[in-house]
């Protein structure tokens, strides 16, 4: 057999196994014309229904914002008394990170399970030392599809996830980093601003689950008893549910759930997100919103303020349509804003890990959740106006009169947007 022959066996084999890996992603996408002449607050069941969750009533919300997160978050581990069960994307060495690990080490020590399930991409940074401290003071250590032969088809696919349940009665969720940029009050470029909540009642177990779901993934052990799962009594009023499944042919919960409810909108959706790259049919529903009255509105960093301005310039791309079409939109020059949030008609809000784009959405491991409760909602929006009076908003005709290479660096970034 010639080398003519071999090339295009190899060809063909490789030919073949990137069509094996592209029909695994393949699902049906939700399409964006749902209808229904209820409001959002009497969709709840629906909601968590469709994302294949169950909406949990008598629940306590409690919103965390910047540096003063980590305040919070130590002073509850450090009262954890049988289980800690850590989710992080992203943890870099540093103050911030060296906190962590002391507390998380102590309690180790002084006997609580403590289990941390890290992604092997993004805590690349999180130093030998501090790894290593914390396998020594009994903390277990699940990575998250790290490089190796069982991996390789499953490499781009990350937790993206930042979670922390303590004793199986309250949780963390929200976009925060263990990473030094997180600390201070996002006074400037090097402190960044994010929303977390604190959990406290029936949705809680519905958080744990999420973490085994991981952790099962990478170790095969399951947990089971009151130190993980114990009775959960109401905490407050506020019902929620949880979004983070990815059926296989259908679409991951957390793409329904923010597709959905963006239909759903009758008066106003206000959207907080750092990476906002929506899709063709996530635009056309944008615009129908502000058609049927809906006031649209985008909060998001600049290139100045990001941590990554590629995802900046390939969401530039959808302006002009979605400019055209009524939405606003707000740039923020003066750090990156993480939160990822979604509030609509005052009532309702979704808070979590997800981004709006492709990689959130179809790819990385989410959870977000869902929240009908008036005060939190308007806590959100209180968030939104804060950070948009000093934004700067995009004007439709100054924006069609940008120079040329910002538009072909738009288009440039935007054909990478599945992968940024």
């Amino acid at each position: 057999m010639d080398a003519s022959w071999w090339v295009a066996i190899s060809a063909a084999v490789a030919a073949g196994s990137l069509l094996v890996l592209w029909s695994v992603r393949r699902h049906n996408n939700p399409v964006l014309d749902l209808r229904c002449d209820l409001p959002i607050d009497k969709l709840m069941p629906s909601l968590a229904g469709l994302t294949l969750g169950r909406c949990a009533p008598g629940n306590a919300v409690q919103v965390l914002e910047n540096g003063a997160f980590f305040d919070v978050l130590v002073e509850h581990l450090r009262a954890a008394r049988r289980s800690i069960h850590f989710e992080t994307f992203l943890w870099k060495d540093g103050v911030l990170g060296q906190r962590l690990a002391d507390v998380l080490c102590e309690r180790a020590r002084a006997g609580v399970q403590v289990r941390l399930t890290l992604d092997a991409t993004g805590t690349r940074g999180m130093g030998n030392e501090v790894r290593r401290q914390l396998q020594d003071s009994g903390c277990r250590i699940a990575r998250f599809h790290p490089l190796s032969f069982k991996t390789l088809g499953m490499l781009n696919d990350r937790t993206h996830r930042k979670m922390v349940v303590i004793d199986g009665r309250e949780a963390f969720i929200g976009g925060h980093c263990v990473v030094d940029e997180w600390l201070g009050d996002a006074e400037d470029g090097q402190h960044f601003a994010d929303v977390s909540v604190l959990l406290h009642g029936p949705i809680v177990h519905s958080i744990q689950a999420a973490f085994s779901e991981n952790w099962g993934a990478v170790t095969g052990e399951m947990f089971v008893g009151d130190a993980f799962f114990p009775p959960l009594e109401p905490a407050g009023d506020v019902s929620a549910f949880a979004a983070y499944v990815k059926p296989e042919g259908s679409a991951p919960a957390v793409k329904i759930l923010h597709h959905a409810a963006i239909c759903l909108a009758r008066r106003r959706l206000w959207i907080q997100n750092p990476y906002f790259i929506p899709e063709p049919e996530a635009v056309r529903s944008l615009g129908e919103a502000v058609r049927r009255g809906v006031d649209v509105r985008v909060l998001m960093p600049s290139t100045s303020g990001s941590d990554n301005p590629m995802v900046q310039h390939a969401g530039r791309h959808n302006f002009e349509r979605l400019l055209e079409s009524g939405v606003r939109l707000f740039e923020y020059p003066h750090t990156l804003l993480h939160q990822k949030i979604m509030t609509i008609d005052g009532a309702w809000s979704a808070i979590g890990s997800s981004n709006f784009d492709d990689r959130s959405f179809e790819i990385n491991d989410e959870i977000t959740l869902g929240i009908l409760d008036t005060p939190l909602a308007a806590r959100l929006d209180a968030v939104f106006e804060r950070y948009a009076a000093r934004a700067n908003e995009i004007r439709l005709d100054r924006w069609r009169r940008r120079g040329l290479r910002n538009k072909v660096l738009e288009r440039v970034c935007y054909a990478f947007n599945e992968v940024l």
